[in-house]
């Protein structure tokens, strides 16, 4: 097994860098720009526009992948929401570039998707459930399934997930469980939305359930995300319980106050019954990873 990485500055791509370099695995590790991660060798790193064609077919054809994992993308959905042209050409025109090479070396193409492909207005969605994007991200990242999903070709999988968080070597953003410990630490004053329920994943196990569909073999459509839904506040506050520390400075307040550009869907949530039983995916709950995260910060 051969794994090329696309994004692998991103904190999910440093995880699966991370998990490659502990289990023996040959990988590539491709992003814009430097090697931002200095736990990836340099010589297991190149640099990879994924918008430019000639760029993908040198690198695809020197390395030769087994498999590629495609964890880059655009996902500030406020951003792609004001800039709905970039979010088309990274997010599916890339995909769509990318997928047409790995076919030529006949490499199983990996794509990272979203809970944000659905409305959000059932939640615990499952795999086969029909998307209904609420937003320009979203329904790029449909646009990108769709891709794959359609083509007569099936040497493919989709690996969706929801708010992921983590540690890793100079992100260029940080994620609501980092953001929080430091915040709570801090005494400094916060304000949460009550309305959104989501279930955090932690950036190793998603790593970990993107490389078994790859060691396994497997095809199709994988869900994978942390094993609770919980409202964003919640998130918050188990957090404060856990690290002991006060939420006096915790304002709770309602999304529609925010006037973000971007609608989002109010309660996502994955089955994770098929990545259990095809996977063996078991995901670390909130306060198991929140222990691992304080040793490394």
């Amino acid at each position: 097994m051969k794994i090329l990485i696309t994004g692998s500055n991103g904190l999910l791509g440093q995880k699966i860098v991370k998990l490659c370099l502990k289990r023996g695995v040959s990988f590539l590790a491709t992003s814009a720009g430097e090697n931002r991660n200095q736990d990836c060798p340099s010589q297991f790193y190149q640099s990879m526009n994924i918008t430019d064609v000639d760029n993908i077919q040198t690198i695809f054809q020197s390395f030769r992948p087994t498999h590629i994992i495609h964890t880059a993308a655009l996902t500030n959905v406020d951003y792609c929401e004001l800039n709905p042209e970039e979010c088309q050409e990274v997010n599916v025109l890339a995909t769509q570039k990318l997928w047409v090479e790995a076919q030529k070396i006949n490499a199983h193409f990996q794509l990272v998707s979203t809970d944000f492909i659905f409305d959000g207005l059932t939640g615990n969605y499952k795999e086969t459930d029909q998307p209904s994007a609420v937003s320009i991200y979203g329904q790029s990242k449909v646009d990108a399934e769709s891709i794959l999903i359609q083509s007569d070709n099936t040497n493919w999988s989709i690996a969706r997930t929801i708010i992921v968080y983590g540690t890793a070597n100079n992100l260029s953003r940080t994620n609501i469980v980092l953001w929080s410990i430091d915040a709570l630490t801090k005494g400094a004053p916060m304000k949460i939305i009550n309305d959104q329920f989501r279930m955090p994943t932690w950036a190793e196990d998603l790593a970990w359930g993107c490389i078994e569909i790859c060691n396994r073999d497997k095809k199709g459509i994988f869900h994978l995300c942390g094993p609770e839904l919980m409202a964003v506040n919640e998130i918050v506050f188990r957090i404060a319980k856990h690290i002991n520390k006060s939420t006096d400075n915790v304002e709770i307040i309602s999304s529609t106050t925010l006037n973000q550009p971007a609608k989002r869907p109010p309660r996502t949530g994955f089955d994770l019954t098929k990545s259990k039983l095809e996977l063996g995916y078991n995901p670390k709950s909130l306060e198991e990873t929140i222990e691992i995260l304080l040793k490394e910060i």
